[in-house]
């Protein structure tokens, strides 16, 4: 399986926001969790819109940086606004633009239906594997090399559980704050990706 990106104005764009207000492991785990949902596309063939799910994957944690970040919504809530008014400036009509919001909003939330959601699911699936170890099984171990090896992980664990423990600490109903009182720490810390 090879890596590729989908190409487009809305996708360009996409990875310069995300470049322009992620740290480099937040950008690098953006750019993971895009390979690693289509690697699960093809593993539980979900077909998908690949120009949503890459958006989505660039966008996915933008509620996470100061600038954008809620101090009484969720980030992926907050996200999933940044991310509608961003698809309103690249020109998506009104439903593609709910459809990127709530993908991202999902993506933080319980299981999603592929059937229902393809896009949805892989999202959730993929950051899961990225940040949780979650299904690493099912990513190709070539595939997984030459990814870490193009996007590695830097010091995502850290920083990732720093914004989360933040967020639980300000939105202590949120999502990141069950993760955390559900001891992701020692999910990151157990993650096969962390071991490459």
């Amino acid at each position: 399986m090879e890596l590729s990106f989908p190409e487009g104005p809305a996708c360009t764009t996409a990875a310069e926001v995300a470049a322009a207000y992620s740290s480099p492991s937040l950008l690098n785990h953006a750019m993971r969790v895009y390979a690693w949902a289509t690697a699960l596309g093809e593993a539980h063939q979900v077909e998908f819109d690949a120009e949503l799910l890459f958006v989505a994957a660039m966008l996915h944690d933008v509620g996470l940086a100061p600038e954008f970040d809620s101090h009484t919504r969720p980030f992926e809530v907050a996200g999933g606004h940044v991310a509608w008014v961003f698809a309103a400036g690249a020109g998506w009509p009104a439903a593609r633009r709910e459809r990127l919001a709530e993908v991202i909003l999902r993506h933080m939330g319980a299981e999603v239906d592929p059937a229902e959601d393809p896009e949805g699911f892989l999202l959730s699936r993929a950051a899961a594997a990225d940040i949780a170890g979650r299904g690493v099984a099912e990513l190709p171990g070539a595939f997984r090399t030459g990814v870490l090896t193009r996007y590695p992980r830097l010091d995502l664990v850290t920083e990732f559980l720093r914004c989360f423990r933040d967020q639980a600490g300000r939105k202590p109903d949120s999502a990141a704050a069950a993760a955390i009182r559900n001891d992701l720490a020692t999910r990151m810390a157990a993650n096969p990706l962390e071991r490459g």
